[in-house]
This record gives C-alpha cells, sequence and structure tokens, in this order.
C-alpha cells in the first residue's frame, strides 16, 4: 500500500475534503493559540445539517498527519473521492472553514 504524503502550507494549516453524492467528510489541521496540534473532523450529508464535528489534540504535526493519511484511506475505501486540498487561508479554504464553524454552532 502506497501512503500519501500530504502538501504542507505554510503555517502547516490544511483542509481537505472528500464527498460522495450525498455525503461529506472534511478534515483541518492546525495550531491552537497554545500551539497545540489540532486534528478536526466534520461529517455528514450535504445539503443538510445532519452531521458531526470532532477535535483531537495530536502530540505532533506528524502525528496529525498520520490520522490524516488514515482517513484518506477510510474514505477511499468507502468510495469518497477528493474534491479539496488547500490552505485555510485561500479562498477555498476560508469557505470550508465557513462551512465548518456553521456545525459547531449545533
Amino acid at each position: 500500500m502506497c501512503r500519501r504524503v500530504y502538501k504542507v502550507f505554510k503555517e502547516s494549516v490544511l483542509i481537505v475534503r472528500w464527498e460522495t453524492n450525498h455525503d461529506y467528510v472534511l478534515v483541518h489541521i492546525h495550531q491552537d493559540m497554545f500551539g497545540d496540534w489540532i486534528f478536526s473532523r466534520a461529517w455528514g450529508q450535504i445539503g443538510t445539517q445532519f452531521g458531526g464535528l470532532k477535535h483531537q489534540l495530536a502530540d505532533t504535526l506528524e502525528q496529525a498527519q498520520m490520522w490524516l493519511e488514515d482517513e484518506a484511506t477510510i474514505q477511499s475505501s468507502r468510495g469518497f473521492r477528493k474534491i479539496l486540498e488547500v490552505a485555510d487561508h485561500t479562498p477555498e479554504g476560508q469557505e470550508a472553514m465557513r462551512q465548518l464553524s456553521l456545525l459547531d454552532m449545533f
């Protein structure tokens, strides 16, 4: 099995989104204000408010990237296709963050 190496963007902030015809999974790797690495994962049905959001504290950036590689393998095996891989300071990344923040309200 081939491991995918994800790009590390400026400030090592990364957003990746996978979709099927009905569902999505979004992962956001970022640092909090204390410098800890956070692996955030959102999932749900496209066009609805059904879904969830989970934040995990990673010991290192490398651990968060390993979790991302594992997530990519899982989503690929479930028939999801990757549609987005960007830094969160890009327009596409900011739109993904806006969608993610809407989930945090519920």
